[in-house]
């Protein structure tokens, strides 16, 4: 096939500034693999690329879509790893809204035991990005507490299930009295509807007024002060995103008097070779857990590639539970 069906942005813009057109598909390079896509993410950084608020990469496609699951149609030179027709799911510089996307081999990692392609396809931008930002950045370990903004996400369900997993106390917000009760059945201790409780309040009750280890936000604004207040000691917060604004007045004598850390990071920029020991990472860490049932994703729903535009209106909604995916 010379050409494939994919998904391009036409203008900065909302949801229907994406449009459905044909174009040639990509030969892989040194190094890399094409994917004959099956099923592809939808995630949080594709609707600011869209929106005009995140560029890709000089040597990315400029399709959006930063994951997705599928044959090796092709294999460029200096590959050993893959063979034409494994099945992979993958990290994707960008492209993943297409028939077809190339990444790099050492960006790829076997479809888990028991997942189809659409949950193979709801993977590696989540996971990528909670194990960077919570086990990484944030050191999260067993026996500490986890607080998950958001906690109904994509990346939410994700955090909740593998600090769960790995011997951690989590609590996590949600909007609706159905995502706490979701967001409780994946291993959350406790969830607080945002709407109706003070989340500091909530987690300092819940650990006897000490606060907890670690937060993961994607929210910012307003919330940055208020997680601050409901860190233990040796606290760290891990940001990811600023839903709610990236400016906020904090007291930096409570940063000092209790010793905290504040990170946070993209992952779209980050080197080649630091994705790569990512995957190891996840490949040798969580995959058994994936394929053992522990944990997995949680699939809110799935589009045709087409359309796109409504896959990001129901993103944009904030209604969904888990993961939304893109099916060419």
């Amino acid at each position: 096939m010379d050409q494939m069906n994919c998904v391009e942005i036409t203008k900065a813009g909302g949801p229907e500034v994406l449009v459905p057109t044909r174009r040639d598909v990509p030969t892989p390079g040194a190094g890399e693999i094409l994917i004959r896509i099956k099923a592809a993410g939808v995630n949080r950084p594709d609707a600011l690329q869209r929106a005009g608020l995140y560029d890709p990469p000089a040597d990315a496609s400029d399709l959006p879509g930063l994951e997705a699951a599928g044959e090796v149609a092709a294999i460029g030179p200096n590959v050993s790893r893959w063979s034409v027709g494994d099945a992979v799911t993958a990290l994707l510089p960008g492209g993943g809204y297409a028939e077809y996307a190339l990444t790099r081999a050492e960006h790829a990692l076997p479809v888990p035991d028991g997942l189809n392609w659409e949950q193979a396809a709801a993977l590696c931008e989540t996971f990528f990005t909670v194990w960077v930002n919570v086990f990484e950045r944030a050191a999260l370990q067993a026996g500490e507490s986890l607080l998950v903004h958001g906690g109904s996400s994509g990346i939410g369900t994700t955090a909740i299930q593998l600090a769960a997993a790995r011997g951690a106390r989590v609590f996590t917000t949600a909007g609706s009295a159905d995502k706490c009760a979701a967001c409780e059945a994946l291993g959350a201790e406790k969830a607080i509807n945002y709407r109706e409780a003070d989340f500091v309040e909530e987690v300092r009750a819940a650990t006897g007024k000490r606060g907890v280890d670690v937060i993961l936000d994607m929210v910012g604004g307003d919330y940055i002060p208020r997680n601050i207040r409901a860190l233990a000691p040796d606290g760290r917060l891990s940001m990811i995103a600023f839903l709610g604004g990236m400016k906020a007045e904090v007291n930096f004598a409570q940063v000092m008097a209790k010793r905290l850390t504040v990170t946070g990071s993209t992952l779209r920029p980050r080197s080649d070779a630091f994705k790569a020991s990512v995957a190891a990472t996840l490949e040798r860490e969580v995959w058994p857990l994936i394929s053992a049932g522990r944990i997995g994703p949680v699939m809110d729903s799935s589009f045709p590639l087409a359309e796109a535009a409504e896959a990001h209106r129901r993103m944009e909604a904030s209604g969904h539970i888990g993961k939304i995916v893109l099916v060419p």
